[in-house]
């Protein structure tokens, strides 16, 4: 039975990606904290002061992983790293769904149900995005330990194996 082997970058490439990763993060960061910063937004309200905090609590949270991963970045470190950052931006995502700071003209669109629809699409794929990643450190901490994990799969291999 044919084994599939994940192929990882060279670390320099990595290195850049993380490095860029990070880069990319600290600039949201001093654009949304800097002047006028999210202020100048037209459609955010007084109430983004409300979710301000976890936003940046989540992009900090980014950057941090980035810059751990350019010193260190073993499988089972990355997919912790991808854990930690996607649940406390699903935090950031529930509390934005809550206080809900946007106020948007009225008109033929409505953009309070689009933005609702877009956040609930982003909260189920960190719901997904968490599970994969708590696979991937299972799987990556048993080959570093050099033992297999088996996460059950529904894909064509086991029903094969079933008939």
């Amino acid at each position: 039975m044919p084994t599939m082997t994940e192929v990882r970058h060279p670390v320099g490439s990595r290195r850049i990606g993380y490095a860029g990763g990070a880069l990319v993060n600290a600039t949201l960061l001093y654009l949304v904290n800097g002047r006028p910063g999210w202020t100048a937004v037209p459609f955010l309200t007084s109430d983004m002061a409300r979710v301000l905090t976890i936003i940046n609590v989540s992009i900090v949270a980014g950057v941090t992983v980035n810059l751990v991963r350019i010193a260190y970045d073993p499988r089972w470190s990355v997919a912790l790293g991808d854990v930690v950052a996607t649940m406390i931006g699903a935090v950031a995502l529930l509390r934005i769904w809550q206080v809900f700071p946007f106020q948007f003209d009225a008109g033929a669109v409505d953009w309070p149900l689009i933005v609702r629809v877009v956040l609930a699409f982003a909260l189920v794929g960190s719901a997904f995005g968490i599970v994969a990643g708590l696979v991937s450190m299972v799987r990556a901490v048993g080959a570093e330990m050099g033992t297999a994990v088996r996460v059950p799969r529904a894909d064509a291999e086991a029903r094969h194996r079933k008939g």
